[in-house]
């Protein structure tokens, strides 16, 4: 977090407020996708689950609020929106950082079903952000 934190606090005002938002993928592969709800933008929430929705692939919120942080919470402090896309569950959080943290624990097919669930959710994000342009209905 290092490296967020500096970042974060080394943007002027200005560059601040042209950030939409701070998207953090984290820890993709070791099992299907989550996010990090309850400390999610409800606009970019929203988005997501909507995108999972029209896609017709599984999201889950597993928050990590008592075990852990991540780098869009360096994002917080200056009030810009943010979502962390990730795969960790209570089964999957003792392999990292320990020496099952390796590319053997990812799951290449789940792996592949976040980076097309993320490639849409990006892309949509990217057309709509900063408009006052509508999710997508379900």
């Amino acid at each position: 977090m290092q490296g967020s934190d500096f970042y974060a606090a080394k943007l002027s005002n200005e560059q601040r407020s042209k950030i939409d938002a701070m998207v953090n993928l984290d820890t993709l592969g070791l099992g299907p996708t989550k996010v990090w709800a309850s400390h999610s933008d409800k606009q970019l929430l929203d988005a997501l689950a909507r995108i999972a929705n029209l896609l017709k692939l599984p999201i889950a919120a597993v928050n990590v609020d008592r075990v852990g942080t991540t780098d869009s919470e360096s994002f917080a402090q200056f009030k810009i929106p943010r979502i962390t896309i990730h795969s960790v569950t209570q089964e999957t959080w003792p392999i990292l950082h320990s020496k099952q943290d390796a590319l053997t624990a990812i799951h290449p097919d789940d792996y592949y079903a976040s980076y097309h669930f993320i490639v849409a959710y990006l892309a949509f994000l990217d057309a709509t952000l900063g408009q006052s342009a509508a999710v997508p209905a379900q």
